[in-house]
């Protein structure tokens, strides 16, 4: 059995992922998700997120474990994780073959960051757990300043160009196309700097989803950088829901580096609950919007379907992704009660499924 099975009984604890992709090292999310490395940056130092500690963790575990190992440490306190990737052209040159058990035991680092507050062993405990390792990996703890982080990562994160003429550009730069759509971006605290394949998968849905005049949420808004995209699309209105504050934050300062007016943009905070009751308070009306997209965790996908569903129009186009190839049959058999016609776009081994809201 795959170890991705467990991960839909994970808490529903996050709907943003906390994390930043950029080169050229791998990030993870589970969600999120890899060669990148994977940042949780602040907002710049003129904004008011003020530089803050933060514990380093770094932690050994066999490679073929990385990716459910990296969605459960997101998902049991992590920040963001960031792993090495290995050169594969690189490894072509130095072993002609190399055996399925020798890749198996092969050892990678991943380096977490968790808040102060955070448990770190307990988290690891429960993360390990979830996946069904019967150790917990070697791991130790450093205290980094926020600052330092965000400068790092201010250096990494560049312009990534989508599509043509569409363009995801740092606060900190400029773009390199100026006639392009280009949606200005600083994701402090949250996910979503479009070059991750589920972000890109979700904008070049967007854009062929938005005519001109729809409502569109972003279910899990992260950086928001779906919501504001959908406005530059043409959509008339956009709304961005998230458990997290520091996500709210970072989309609204994301919606007005792009001149967002206030008034087109609707950011609600939802309150965390546990498993039985888990997003039931976002104050949206239902069956309100054109075009509805949720780019977060395994989990809250397959445990929130009816209420993510809800609040789209019958007829409305329904979006899902930040899931995995291997996961999409159980994803795609959750939400065909509530969908017809449903397609599938890939990159890699990144997924977003798409379909209508059925009428009856």
């Amino acid at each position: 059995m795959s170890a991705w099975h467990f991960i839909k009984h994970f808490p529903c604890t996050n709907l943003s992922r906390h994390i930043l992709r950029v080169k050229p090292r791998r990030c993870f999310t589970s969600s999120t998700p890899p060669s990148s490395f994977s940042i949780s940056a602040s907002l710049s130092t003129s904004e008011s997120f003020a530089a803050a500690p933060y514990l380093s963790v770094r932690i050994h575990c066999p490679k073929h474990i990385v990716d459910p190992f990296s969605e459960a440490l997101l998902c049991f306190g992590a920040s963001s994780v960031a792993v090495d990737e290995y050169d594969e052209e690189e490894e072509e040159e130095e072993e002609d073959v190399t055996s399925e058990s020798s890749l198996a035991s092969r050892e990678i680092c991943i380096e977490s960051i968790f808040p102060v507050h955070e448990e770190v062993k307990m988290c690891i405990s429960q993360a390990a757990n979830s996946i069904g390792l019967k150790e917990i990996p070697k791991f130790n703890v450093e205290l980094g300043d926020e600052q330092d982080w965000i400068t790092k990562n201010q250096e990494l994160f560049q312009p990534v160009e989508i599509a043509e003429r569409l363009w995801i550009v740092p606060e900190w730069t400029s773009p390199p196309v100026a006639e392009a759509v280009n949606i200005i971006l600083n994701p402090g605290l949250a996910f979503g700097t479009g070059e991750h394949p589920t972000t890109k998968l979700c904008l070049l849905l967007l854009q062929s989803l938005i005519k001109g005049g729809e409502a569109f949420l972003d279910y899990g808004t992260g950086s928001g950088i779906l919501a504001i995209a959908a406005l530059k699309f043409g959509a008339a209105s956009s709304a961005g829901v998230d458990i997290d504050p520091l996500a709210i934050k970072s989309a609204n300062h994301n919606a007005a580096l792009n001149n967002i007016p206030l008034e087109k943009l609707e950011l609600h905070l939802a309150p965390p609950s546990d498993n039985s009751s888990c997003g039931t308070e976002i104050p949206l009306p239902k069956e309100q919007f054109d075009v509805v997209i949720a780019n977060i965790l395994l989990n809250p996908v397959m445990e929130l379907a009816d209420h993510i569903i809800s609040f789209a129009k019958p007829g409305a186009t329904i979006g899902i992704s930040g899931i995995l190839s291997e996961q999409l049959p159980m994803v795609k058999e959750r939400y065909s009660p509530f969908l017809e016609d449903i397609s599938v776009a890939t990159i890699g081994d990144w997924v977003c499924m798409s379909g209508t809201k059925k009428k009856s």
